[in-house]
């Protein structure tokens, strides 16, 4: 899939060209992972960076991490070496 944003709009944006597909790709994945739409790691995905990275600018941007029971219940298991 490919969205095409028109040039006035780029060029509207008060950002460095070479920054703004990495910044419009970034700022998608985290409003996509905060409505809850796509899951942390497809985010990160998303993004383009890692999962911790990821992690570091939601921490940034102060949104909360959708963090599940099952997702506890692999880490401690994970933890253990289970």
């Amino acid at each position: 899939m490919e969205i095409v944003i028109p040039n006035d709009v780029v060029t509207a944006m008060k950002l460095p060209k070479d920054e703004v597909e990495r910044e419009l790709r970034l700022d998608l994945a985290v409003i996509l992972y905060q409505r809850g739409v796509l899951p942390l790691g497809k985010a990160a995905k998303l993004a383009g960076v890692t999962k911790r990275e990821f992690l570091e600018e939601l921490a940034k941007r102060r949104i909360p991490r959708h963090y599940t029971e099952r997702e506890l219940l692999e880490d401690v298991a994970f933890a253990r070496g289970e």
